[in-house]
């Protein structure tokens, strides 16, 4: 899932109170403008992060306030890109958490082995940095000829980033270091080019890839897959929209197909929490119950 850089300029004068009563209800017409004009639904987003990706917004466009913003952005479509990128989340590393995609490679992988083809869905994708993570990474544990990934992103112009395979150089050294202490079997240098101040990774990585707009929010599932990585994205919902997420993954995984949260993340009070059994709970990777028990979610350890 894909959040904006933090912009340089100091907050504007003008910039209201988070408790302010008014931009409480500028934020929710703000959304609800952005949902029945573009059809992108925020407003099951957690508030506190709205609330900072609004101002944002609302400093971008040199407004005074987000009732300005919503009346620019209702008669100005081609201010839409702007819209997504401020409004969605964009931060994310190669092999970010180490330890998460060492524990693919040593406890998951073994299993996905047993299987004669391997679907695995991306889900917020962000600029591809969790993708091409994933795809070298099955291409060193040899199943990457078998396998077919989705990689889904709400916002288009991240989404574009990410099938072009395209980081900043001075990224790479983390990139590398991240490989290095998640059991990589090679050196990062062997999938990419350097040119430019830039790193373009191997187009032959993003061969089996399948990138597709699709918002957790309001999209329904496309396909029954056999790994779901969708790492700090439900960090950025409300328990309903988390809930909805949640269910989304159950019905995509195929009975024992694997779940992987982001380390501040969890199924513990998640309305689908019987779906999933803790596989690796340290490292966030649930497992998909052959069952799923007809009465209310037990809690799951986190």
């Amino acid at each position: 899932m894909t959040v904006p850089q933090p912009m340089m300029t100091a907050p504007s004068p003008t910039a209201h109170n988070s408790a302010d009563p008014v931009e409480a209800i500028e934020l929710d017409l703000l959304l609800e403008a952005i949902h029945r004009r573009y059809h992108y639904d925020f407003r099951s987003y957690s508030r506190p992060s709205l609330r900072r990706r609004a101002d944002l917004l609302r400093r971008r466009l040199d407004c005074a306030t987000l009732s300005d913003v919503q009346s620019r952005l209702l008669r100005e479509p081609e201010l839409l890109p702007v819209m997504t990128d401020c409004m969605t989340v964009q931060v994310s590393e190669m092999f970010r958490d180490p330890r998460y995609f060492r524990t693919l490679r040593e406890k998951i992988i073994p299993h996905l082995r047993t299987f004669p083809s391997l679907k695995v869905w991306v889900a917020g994708c962000s600029a591809g940095e969790e993708l091409y993570s994933l795809a070298i990474l099955f291409r060193e544990e040899g199943l990457e000829s078998r396998t077919l990934f989705y990689a889904t992103e709400i916002n288009p112009s991240a989404l574009a980033r990410a099938e072009a395979g395209i980081f900043d150089l001075d990224r790479i050294p983390l990139f590398t270091a991240n490989h290095q202490k998640s059991g990589g079997r090679s050196s990062l240098s062997d999938y990419y080019t350097a040119a430019y101040g830039a790193a373009v990774f191997d187009k032959s990585l993003r061969a089996r890839t399948v990138f597709a707009e699709h918002s957790l929010a309001c999209d329904a599932v496309f396909s029954e897959v056999h790994l779901v990585s969708c790492r700090n994205v439900l960090i950025y919902f409300d328990q309903p929209l988390q809930d909805r997420a949640v269910a989304l993954f159950r019905e995509s995984l195929a009975h024992g197909g694997f779940l992987g949260l982001g380390m501040n993340e969890s199924l513990r009070f998640s309305g689908h929490a019987d779906a999933f059994t803790p596989f690796a709970s340290e490292d966030r990777i649930y497992r998909r119950s052959a069952m799923v028990p007809n009465r209310e979610a037990r809690h799951v350890a986190a």
